[in-house]
């Protein structure tokens, strides 16, 4: 399933049947307060940003915090929960490529920032609620430039990508594609830029509320841990459309869930719900709608306080056992295990349990 809207051109943010105009220069960042349908002002909802470096961040805020009004983000019924506080969010200076983006400018298709009691965790959430968060080549590649942001930065030690309560994705845009032919695809490796979520070696949670379908679902699953909004809605639907999943669904669906539900997934394009696709082994754990940001967060939290190095190593290990054999899977894992010997942290983590004391690590 994909959505027929293409991305659309700067200057223009989306509020639900609303449309705000803002300076084509700042463009996905709306002013310091929204209107609602009728023209009263709306109540104003702060959070963090997260900025990459330079003379538009800058100017537009010497402390290096950026205020975002964005209604439905945080706290209450139609919020997720994050912190109001507005915390220092920059990136370190020149820990970030910006691959064309000019410095300091804010994202159109993503919220991104830190949160958590020690800002260890990056928040991407997906912002194209009218397409339902079809993954258009632009968001793929704001995406693709919010991950390497967060992998460079040292103090963030997992990542959650989320959407809205409606989709986390409803697949690729369709718009975009609809035209494309076979030279095209191959000679310019057509979603081969996708994969960039599958490398980065930072913990990635996928929080998922609503549609999850197509390349929605394929995202989810490059994630890796999966945790799912009672109500999410899992499917490869791509039969429908003429074509096969193209970004990693019929491999990696396979993987999580087996051959057989894979193929009816995969060749009617039925979807399952949350509850079955925890029976069947594709998210971890089913919360409550309004309850899943926090548990995802939570979740990374308690990721991050471990040792980012040897995180990053366990990831490493885990993914082994779905790419190679059984044999080399644990000759990797016996290799990254005595790996962990040359670390600081796994001196500090055992003699911390010798003593008795909780340990301190320093990712070293």
């Amino acid at each position: 399933m994909g959505s027929d809207t293409a991305c659309r051109g700067p200057g223009t943010v989306h509020r639900g049947p609303s449309t705000v105009r803002v300076p084509s220069a700042l463009h996905g960042v709306p002013g310091p307060r929204t209107r609602s349908q009728h023209g009263a002002p709306a109540r104003r909802r702060v959070v963090t940003g997260l900025r990459l470096p330079g003379p538009l961040a800058r100017a537009r805020c010497p402390e290096g915090r950026l205020k975002i009004a964005r209604p439905g983000l945080t706290g209450g019924r139609r919020g997720w929960g994050v912190s109001h506080r507005v915390v220092d969010s920059r990136l370190p200076n020149g820990a970030v490529s910006t691959g064309g983006r000019r410095a300091g400018a804010p994202f159109q298709y993503l919220a991104v920032q830190k949160t958590g009691a020690r800002q260890s965790v990056g928040l991407i959430q997906l912002n194209r609620p009218q397409a339902l968060n079809a993954l258009c080549e632009g968001l793929m590649e704001e995406l693709r430039q919010a991950l390497e942001a967060l992998e460079n930065d040292s103090q963030v030690g997992a990542i959650v990508i989320t959407g809205s309560q409606k989709a986390f994705a409803a697949g690729a845009d369709i718009k975009e594609m609809q035209n494309k032919t076979f030279q095209e695809c191959y000679s310019s490796s057509f979603l081969a830029g996708w994969d960039k979520v599958s490398t980065v070696r930072k913990p990635i949670i996928a929080a998922v509320n609503g549609y999850a379908l197509g390349g929605g679902c394929e995202l989810a699953m490059m994630c890796d841990i999966i945790y799912a909004g009672e109500k999410a809605q899992f499917g490869q639907p791509e039969i429908l459309l003429g074509t096969i999943p193209g970004a990693g669904g019929t491999q990696r669906l396979t993987r999580a869930v087996g051959k057989s539900l894979a193929m009816e997934m995969v060749l009617t394009g039925d979807r399952i719900s949350a509850a079955e696709a925890k029976e069947a082994g594709l998210v971890s754990k089913v919360f409550p709608v309004e309850k899943l940001l926090d548990a995802a967060i939570a979740c990374a939290e308690k990721i991050a306080s471990n040792s980012k190095l040897v995180a990053a190593m366990a990831k490493e290990s885990v993914n082994a056992a779905f790419e190679t054999t059984l044999a080399e899977g644990t000759r990797t894992e016996k290799r990254l295990f005595y790996a962990t010997f040359a670390t600081g942290d796994r001196k500090e983590g055992m003699t911390a349990f010798v003593e008795k004391r909780k340990a301190n690590f320093t990712d070293s």
